[in-house]
């Protein structure tokens, strides 16, 4: 996350594991960074805010994605529907084609 950009997203690819070799797993956070002067310390300090996590599991080598319960709006169109899901399924699907992040 940038200095002027307040929004970010983490993730993490799992898998494939010994036990299934087609089983992918993308952990993804997404979260707002506020940074604030510590007076205690004298030091910058830095937090997340309102952060979801959500995990994508595949068991078909990343082709097709199921999502954990989601239950924020991740779009901004003040609802949580379809296009919110997709938008996740289809970052999740381009991130587990990275080979070397």
């Amino acid at each position: 996350m940038g200095q002027l950009n307040r929004r970010g997203i983490f993730l993490q690819k799992l898998g494939p594991t010994i036990v299934d070799p087609k089983e992918v797993i993308v952990s993804m956070q997404l979260a707002l960074k506020e940074e604030r002067w510590d007076v205690e310390n004298s030091r910058e300090s830095t937090s997340l805010l309102d952060s979801t996590y959500i995990t994508a599991t595949s068991y078909d080598g990343g082709n097709t994605f199921r999502l954990s319960s989601l239950n924020k709006d991740i779009d901004g169109d003040h609802d949580i529907d379809a296009a919110d899901r997709e938008k996740l399924l289809a970052l999740a699907k381009a991130y587990a084609g990275i080979n070397n992040p």
